[in-house]
């Protein structure tokens, strides 16, 4: 909780705590990371009787004091700290000085939202430190805390409290100064179709800058990023978390100084930005996410897992069970009709899918990328009865029914772009860009949000629609709206525009599932998620590819939150072929779906997608709310283990991920984590099939009779039949199961194959479902294969 004691304070956590100490007209951060007993704030406050060489002194009332020894929550302005500091101004006058000066420390019930934008709910109290400069420009700083989590969020507002305008040209949702520089950052940047793989480098003397200015908060990098210990793992060592509630352009800054300490600071995305503030008038950060943990970068995960699905994620799917679902798009892409949709729904509904999704392509002359975007009037000759006419017979199947949506965006070839061509971005004198045939539309237009809201909100009023996919499609370029006297407040402005929008159409919609798309994982990021609990994770589906994608998502967000579908093979995204057992397993990780035609799929592989299912919603739970495990991440490495762990300890799912094959390479054990060590458990190889094709012409080593193994009869039997792989289950012990390790059945060599050989070639993957038993309801009576 909270704690004000004179002239220092503390923040604690259930295993955290962030201490500030008063000095002077100053506030320093004297220590945040493991929670410790302060009986005074002595030993933690840095000490400055003797100036250094060319220091410049600050204040020498009692000492020469120079900003750039202390680790300072908020900065004076040109006063001698020449770290990168997280506000920038341009006061009356036009001076960039602005000495802040502690005035008070303030503690407030609960959370302390922004205005305007979304934020965590359900915090414990909040801390507010106000500062203010002899002109009368007021900053107060805001910590909420909240404990279960081990989470401290933290935001600024700037108040204008002068006789005359003050300009922000910087004004980023905090600095926090650590006394240390021996850390390693890692970073989440990507494209699209690669999203957020992991990025690590050892902290230099300097500054490491990273971030978006696209608009959005973007594939190139996500907001969230982590600092760690050298000798930091999965499990064990110090591990930071920071991230935004923010979905706009963004920057991250990490810097050491000289004397080693280092300065972590991020917020809204300084270049373009420009924010006048009339006297009386204020302006508030999105609000920014800490945590720590000693148990390396699993602890830190599963703060920040436990935050978004308790603080972050809300309505009435919060911590509800999501529906496995099957959406039309890589099925047909834009051509299909009320035939061919229903075909695809009968399919899902009888192989175990609970929502059926129609994509892209479903109103206005919407039959490829380059016309139709933004006219919502439904297509008529794919859908004669309208969407209410297809929700009703996909209902009538037993399934719910969802519909994909592009609201912000529109083409040029459209009804709503020749009723209004002034509505989109553009910069007057210049012909605007365009992405994926599109334009942006004017966010920062009060009519356009209007439009927006009312459009959608009609539509979702027409038919019985159960989920939405909220799509945008292209970075935003030609920054520019006649809405805005100062165009340095677009980006910013564009996304208070955007929430203004989610809320109202969420608000409306109370029961409506939304997932968040931009294409694929381009705005992935807690903002959104306080308006949709689910956001569609990347556009690649390959079963490799989002190994490394769900893995770097995972160090900042749940699976609970990523939507994961099994796609064809070949991918769509990568012409890689892999197993369809694969691709389920590494989809069950997350939110499962599915994205090709069924009807395609041969009567062998419906049964296993059928199994699948089964499988999937017998654990879902698991799947969807378990405690994330990386026992292996998959970056740098031939392989990839995940592990789902109920809250209780009392079952888990494993994930085992196979990249290339290595002839004949030594098998590790597999090693669990985070069971009880003193629990008997028992272990079992989900029962997964594999594809006789699989083993080409050494088929015939196996059969009685000689086949042609690309030959019809081969490919005859395939369709309807494949062959069972492998069968384990064991009886062991936690600590066995996590000190030991279990050593698997053999891997196939090439030198001979049984039901006791496991065959795994490339992109292989097992899943195994593990449960705590009673000792006494051994059926062997000791630990070992059952």
């Amino acid at each position: 909780m909270i704690t004000v004691n004179g002239d220092w304070f503390a923040l604690e956590t259930a295993n955290t705590g962030y201490y500030l100490g008063v000095r002077g007209g100053l506030v320093e951060n004297l220590h945040y990371g493991a929670r410790v007993r302060v009986e005074n704030s002595v030993p933690l406050r840095e000490k400055t009787d003797i100036g250094y060489g060319s220091d410049v002194v600050y204040r020498a009332e009692s000492a020469p004091l120079s900003l750039e020894h202390l680790c300072l929550e908020l900065s004076p302005l040109q006063k001698g700290d020449y770290r990168a500091q997280s506000l920038s101004l341009v006061m009356p006058g036009g001076a960039r000085t602005a000495d802040f000066s502690f005035v008070c420390a303030r503690r407030l019930e609960g959370s302390v939202p922004p205005e305007g934008m979304p934020a965590a709910r359900g915090g414990a109290e909040t801390l507010a430190l106000d500062f203010s400069t002899p002109e009368g420009v007021a900053v107060t700083l805001f910590y909420t805390v909240y404990p279960d989590c081990d989470v401290i969020t933290r935001r600024l507002c700037i108040k204008n409290g002068a006789d005359a305008p003050v300009t922000l040209e910087k004004a980023l949702s905090y600095q926090l100064d650590l006394p240390g520089c021996d850390y390693v950052l890692s970073t989440f940047p990507g494209a699209w179709a690669r999203e957020r793989h992991e990025a690590c480098v050892p902290l230099t003397s300097g500054a490491h800058v990273f971030g978006s200015t696209t608009g959005a908060s973007s594939a190139f990098c996500n907001p969230f990023f982590m600092l760690c210990a050298p000798d930091a793992t999965e499990f064990n060592g110090d591990a930071y978390g920071f991230n935004l509630v923010y979905s706009g352009s963004h920057m991250g800054c990490v810097e050491v100084s000289p004397w080693g300490k280092t300065r972590v600071a991020a917020g809204i995305q300084p270049e373009g930005f420009a924010w006048t503030l009339a006297p009386g008038e204020r302006f508030e950060t999105p609000e920014a996410v800490l945590t720590f943990s000693r148990a390396g970068k699993n602890g830190m995960s599963a703060n920040l897992h436990a935050f978004v699905q308790e603080h972050i994620v809300r309505g009435k799917w919060a911590k509800k069970d999501r529906p496995v679902l099957l959406n039309n798009w890589e099925a047909t892409y834009f051509d299909f009709n009320e035939r061919k949709l229903l075909s695809l729904a009968k399919d899902a509904a009888k192989l175990g899918a609970e929502l059926f999704v129609l994509d892209d392509g479903w109103f206005g002359a919407r039959d490829n990328d380059a016309k139709g975007l933004g006219d919502y009037t439904v297509n008529r000759k794919k859908l004669p009865g309208g969407l209410a006419g297809l929700a009703e017979k996909v209902h009538a199947l037993g399934l719910l029914f969802g519909l994909w949506f592009e609201p912000e965006m529109v083409n040029a070839d459209s009804g709503l772009f020749r009723a209004h061509p002034d509505w989109i971005v553009q910069t007057p004198g210049n012909v605007p860009a365009t992405g994926r045939n599109q334009y942006v539309l004017d966010l920062c237009r009060a009519e356009v949000q209007d439009y927006i809201i009312a459009n959608v909100n009609a539509t979702l009023a027409s038919a019985p629609i159960d989920y939405v996919k909220w799509d945008m499609n292209r970075h935003i370029s030609d920054n520019y709206s006649p809405a805005l006297a100062e165009q340095g407040r677009f980006s910013h402005g564009y996304i208070l525009g955007l929430y203004r929008v989610l809320q109202s159409i969420v608000e409306q919609n109370p029961d409506v599932l939304f997932e968040g798309c931009s294409s694929g994982g381009n705005r992935f990021d807690l903002g959104i998620l306080c308006y949709m609990p689910q956001i569609w994770t990347s556009d690649d589906t390959d079963a490799y590819e989002r190994q490394l994608i769900q893995a770097g998502t995972s160090y900042g967000y749940p699976p609970s939150v990523m939507g994961c579908h099994v796609s064809a093979s070949p991918n769509h995204q990568t012409a890689r072929t892999s197993p369809i057992e694969s691709r389920f397993n590494v989809a069950a990780f997350g939110l499962l779906g599915y994205e090709l035609d069924l009807g395609r799929l041969t009567p062998a592989e419906q049964k296993a997608v059928a199994a699948q299912i089964a499988y999937y919603k017998a654990h879902r739970r698991l799947f969807q709310y378990g405690r994330f495990l990386r026992l292996c991440p998959p970056f740098g490495k031939n392989k990839c283990e995940w592990m789902m762990l109920a809250p209780d300890g009392s079952e888990a799912v494993v994930g085992e991920y196979l990249h290339l094959l290595r002839p004949n390479a030594e098998k590790p054990p597999l090693r669990l984590a985070g069971l009880a060590q003193d629990a008997l458990y028992e272990l079992e190889v989900r029962p997964q099939v594999v594809d006789v094709r699989t083993f080409g012409s050494l088929i015939n080593q196996i059969l009685p009779v000689k086949v042609n193994a690309g030959g019809h009869l081969m490919h005859a039997v395939a369709d309807r039949y494949m062959m069972p792989c492998e069968t384990e289950r064991y009886a062991a012990y936690g600590d066995l199961l996590m000190y030991a390790g279990i050593r698997q059945k053999q891997a196939f060599t090439g030198t001979g194959y049984n039901e006791n050989v496991r065959l795994m070639p490339d992109f292989s993957s097992r899943v195994y479902y593990l449960r705590r038993v009673d000792a006494a309801l051994r059926t062997n009576g000791e630990e070992g294969a059952l």
